[in-house]
This record gives structure tokens, sequence and C-alpha cells, in this order.
């Protein structure tokens, strides 16, 4: 980062700023989409054909546009406050969330030099998204960062927990999805701050995904 940019002061509630944290969300989306449907055309230039799209597509939508705007704003809170904080996605198989942002951040770049950010790199990554010699539909251990699958039933806040003991001042952003937050694993882990030391340990902030549906039929709703 130049000192020019370092030096500059920020306005983290502009509407300037604003507009490009949307910007950044509504290109997480797309890429995110694309992930999902596309094999060919990823940045549309041309009439889109049968061709392109996948014939059997496999993934989830559902909890990824909330979570790209986790996502985005997590990082306004981030470089605002100068936080030490990551996030931990509990929301089953949504892989794209991980991918896209670290796409866009150009971490999945640095560690896959193939996938490149242009149309080539974003064919590539478009193509591999759920499929045969790919990458999984859920964040697996080839994502960047990953130390945490979505959609493992439940263990969200547990991982975010066993995270931040004996790291003061970490704060692990956990997203719960509704789905998730019934299952029997997440509900006891509600009950991990009575072994958090809020001298010695950091914090695990829960974000409940609250969209009304699990992987086969919908959620009890909250109050």
């Amino acid at each position: 980062m130049s000192e020019a940019i370092k030096s500059k002061t920020v306005d983290y509630s502009s509407e300037d700023y604003l507009k490009r944290v949307d910007e950044y969300w509504r290109a997480a989306n797309y890429i995110s989409v694309g992930q999902l449907y596309l094999l060919n055309n990823p940045l549309l230039k041309d009439p889109i054909q049968a061709s392109d799209v996948k014939v059997h597509p496999i993934g989830h939508w559902g909890t990824i546009a909330g979570q790209n705007f986790i996502y985005a704003h997590l990082n306004r809170v981030i470089n605002k406050y100068g936080l030490n904080m990551f996030y931990i996605e509990g929301p089953g198989h949504g892989g794209q969330v991980m991918v896209s942002n670290s796409y866009l951040d150009g971490t999945y770049t640095a560690t896959y030099p193939k996938i490149t950010q242009d149309n080539a790199g974003m064919k590539r990554l478009f193509k591999q998204f759920s499929f045969p010699g790919g990458v999984a539909s859920h964040a697996d251990p080839k994502t960047p960062g990953s130390i945490h699958e979505g959609g493992e039933l439940g263990y969200s806040i547990l991982h975010g927990a066993g995270a931040v003991l004996d790291n003061p001042g970490l704060i692990a952003a956990t997203v719960v999805g509704d789905g998730e937050s019934e299952t029997g694993p997440l509900a006891t882990s509600w009950q991990v701050n009575k072994f958090l030391n809020p001298i010695t340990d950091g914090t695990v902030l829960p974000i409940l995904n609250l969209n009304g549906f699990k992987i086969s039929n919908p959620t009890i709703p909250f109050a």
C-alpha cells in the first residue's frame, strides 16, 4: 500500500464509501451466482447460450447474498476500528462466499495462480465450483484461510470459541444459519460463553442468518 493511500483520511460512513461497499457486495454476489450456474461466458459479454450453463448445478443460493453483505460490512468495520477479526461461515453449503471474497481481494489468485483475475481465470473459477475435479459446494479446506466447513451441522460457535481461547483482542464473527441453529450441537454451543474469560480470551460475535429455510424444509420462526 502506498504512503499516499496510508495517509489519506477515509470516512467509512460517507456516501461515497458506502457506495463502494455496495459495489463490492454486488460484485461478490455476481461471482457467487456465476460459480453456481455458469460454465462459459463468465462476464456475459455474449448472448447467453444453453452451453454456457451447467446442466446440473449443485449448491445453494439462499444464504449467499446475506453472507456477502455481512462480509462486506465487516470489512468496513475492521478498517474503521482496526479490529483483529475473522469470519466463520456456519450456513450450509455456502462455499461461494469464501471463494468469491478471497477472489475479489486477490488471495485466491495468490494461492491458485491459474485462477487469474481476468476473463479466462473467472471461467476456470466458475467451472470448478461443485464440479468433478473442482472444489466443493461448501467452504472446504482448499479455500484460502479455511478452518471451518460450512454446513457441519452446528459447529460454528464452537469453532469460533476455540479460535479465540488465549487470544485476547481477537473477534470471531460467526455467522449461524437458522437451520444450523436448530441442531443439538449449536443449541448446546450457546453455553460456551461460560468458558470464555473476557480478560485472557477473545470474543465470539454470533450473527444469525435468518432466511427461514434449512436444507429440506422451513425453519422454526424466531420471535
